[in-house]
């Protein structure tokens, strides 16, 4: 099959590939700005595994344009399907954010790259204020938590401060799409 004949059997395939290191352009196929896109992911976050067919029927598409879609999105790296569970539903036993203050003499993302290497840790934010990071963690035992406060936390020259505010309760847990990239 000839390039001419393989792109009309796939309109996506003559589509350039995407490059991670690309911004985003504003109003493409690949953009959160696009309308179709935005609905798509609405309903992918409804429910990650519901078929393209079914979302295609919805949005009056075909099953193709919401499966390019969907891949276009992933290879740019703005869509993961990834799977969410609340803390407590799963019984994991301490949930909290620590407001980290950094030491002098380490960065932020110094930092944040050595707590992202332990798998209890969910969530790091570079953000203003009296922290320069904000810190999930999650643990199926207390005691646990304790360890890692002390162990990743406590007495290391890299932390200066950290403030822990332990999770009560769970109100809402999800993952917000950019909008008005590049």
């Amino acid at each position: 099959m000839n390039k001419d004949m393989a792109a009309m059997a796939d309109p996506a395939a003559s589509l350039p590939r995407p490059d991670r290191r690309t911004p985003l352009r504003q109003g493409g196929l690949g953009s959160p700005s696009d309308s179709l896109n935005r609905e798509i992911i609405r309903m992918l976050e409804k429910d990650g595994r519901v078929p393209f067919a079914t979302i295609a029927d919805a949005l009056g598409v075909s099953e193709g344009t919401v499966r390019n879609r969907v891949n276009w999105m992933k290879e740019l790296g703005m869509l993961r399907i990834v799977a969410l569970a609340d803390p407590r539903a799963i019984d994991y036993k301490a949930d909290a954010m620590l407001g980290i203050k950094v030491a002098p003499g380490t960065t932020p993302k110094q930092l944040a790259e050595r707590l992202a290497a332990h798998s209890e840790v969910v969530y790091i934010l570079l953000v203003s204020g009296r922290f320069d990071l904000l810190v999930e963690v999650v643990f199926e035992e207390h005691d646990a938590f304790v360890k890692f406060l002390e162990r990743e936390c406590y007495g290391r020259p890299d932390v200066a401060s950290v403030e822990t505010m332990a999770g009560l309760t769970m109100y809402k847990n999800q993952f917000l799409l950019r909008r008005n990239l590049p």
